[in-house]
């Protein structure tokens, strides 16, 4: 039976290249370039491996990535470098895209309120990240983010949750902006059998 894990999702849906550099960055860095090539080659993506994307990615090219980087590494490994791949996404938004006077703002705040206004503006940008995907999220103790039709967890069969770059970048979003203990976890998987892909961030 077809999950909506398994899904083909939307051919023509983008998502932004974050979603491909920074796992190559992750593989370069802990495990070198050779296991890089090979885990793009695997998805076919080595021409991105001469020049990182810049501009928005094929949905479906992302997708196709996380399968190969599951396929080929042992679980703590995938873990640890999507994680990786994350919170160095995390790094980017924070340098590059959420304005400084917004972070100016946002750090001194009550955590009840930076957390809302930092969930206000995920959604708005979470089709730079879910594409296709439905995303749903919803402030409080702890905070709570969905997506349905996930990208990242397409065609993975596993036992465990498999969407850890996203894990790590809304836990480093919500250290550097809303609290320093924040912890993010992936509570359901659509490649566990979930309806839905849940992430729940406490402090």
């Amino acid at each position: 039976m077809q999950t909506a894990a398994d899904a083909p999702g939307d051919p023509l849906a983008r998502v932004g290249p974050n979603a491909i550099t920074r796992v190559g960055e992750a593989l370069d860095g802990l495990y070198g370039r050779a296991t890089t090539y090979a885990v793009f080659a695997d998805a076919g993506l080595t021409s991105y491996l001469e020049a990182w994307p810049r501009e928005m990615v094929a949905e479906g090219a992302v997708a196709g990535l996380n399968r190969a980087l599951h396929a080929h590494l042992p679980e703590t490994g995938f873990r640890r470098v999507a994680r990786e791949a994350g919170g160095r996404t995390g790094d980017y938004l924070l340098a590059h895209r959420i304005p400084k006077p917004v972070q100016a703002l946002l750090r001194p705040a009550p955590a009840w309120l930076a957390s809302r206004v930092l969930l206000a503006a995920i959604a708005r940008n979470a089709w730079t990240f879910a594409g296709s995907g439905r995303f749903d999220a919803a402030a409080g103790r702890p905070c709570v983010v969905t997506i349905a039709g996930c990208p990242l967890c397409r065609e993975i069969a596993a036992d465990h949750p498999v969407c850890d770059t996203y894990t790590g970048t809304f836990e480093r979003l919500f250290r550097e902006l809303v609290h320093p203990q924040a912890a993010a976890t992936e509570t359901a998987c659509q490649a566990a059998g979930a309806k839905a892909c849940r992430f729940e961030i406490r402090w």
